[in-house]
């Protein structure tokens, strides 16, 4: 057994110009894939550490083998915060972000800020902590697994290699592309249950 690579929830061509298939071949097929295999030398060199999922060894772990965990767990998160087709906040979410934000319009500009104003690599993300909507960041492969009582909902990768290739140093646009029309808040509303952190789970 050993850690795979997820299939995209969608077809490499599915966003247009919001993200491109490039980017795709790029972020997914060589650096998400890149974090797969190292993490899987890891483990093979370590029989303590094999038969644990990812959430379990970035429970466990620090150092190099956290970082491709957690890089793991957060890129198979991030293609399933997004959509390709548009959604809209609905329901028990639509009432949790006006409540903790005034309106979707406010939570995707705080949204955006987080993902703008992170120094450096990482991600920023919507949580659920203590039953109250959040927004925060991580930096480089730290994720809201790694941290008790942060219920992930979705995550935005800040990361250059998530939008160089069709956005260049414009991190703003690309954070507001994605925020405005390819989120897929139908999964953020799937978590709402506090399982998030077991959708992108997986054993080696």
């Amino acid at each position: 057994m050993a850690f795979v690579l997820p299939d995209l929830p969608y077809a490499k061509d599915a966003f247009g110009d919001i993200l491109s298939v490039e980017t795709f071949d790029f972020h997914h097929g060589k650096h998400h894939n890149a974090y797969v295999v190292k993490a899987n030398e890891l483990v093979a060199a370590d029989e303590s550490l094999q038969g644990k999922s990812l959430v379990e060894l970035i429970k466990s772990s620090k150092g190099g083998l956290f970082n491709q965990v957690g890089q793991i767990w957060n890129h198979t998160f991030y293609w399933n915060s997004l959509s390709p087709v548009k959604t809209a906040p609905t329901g028990e979410l639509l009432a949790k972000i006006e409540e903790a934000f005034g309106s979707v319009d406010s939570l995707i500009e705080k949204l955006k800020a987080e993902a703008v104003g992170h120094f450096a690599s990482g991600w920023a993300a919507l949580i659920l902590k203590d039953g109250k909507l959040e927004v925060t960041s991580y930096h480089d492969a730290d994720t809201p697994v790694a941290h008790e009582g942060h219920a992930p909902l979705l995550i935005l990768d800040v990361w250059e290699h998530a939008y160089y290739i069709d956005y260049r140093n414009l991190r703003p646009a690309y954070a507001e592309k994605l925020l405005k029309e390819a989120i897929n808040w139908d999964f953020a509303a799937l978590n709402l249950d506090g399982q998030g952190a077991s959708r992108a789970d997986q054993s080696a």
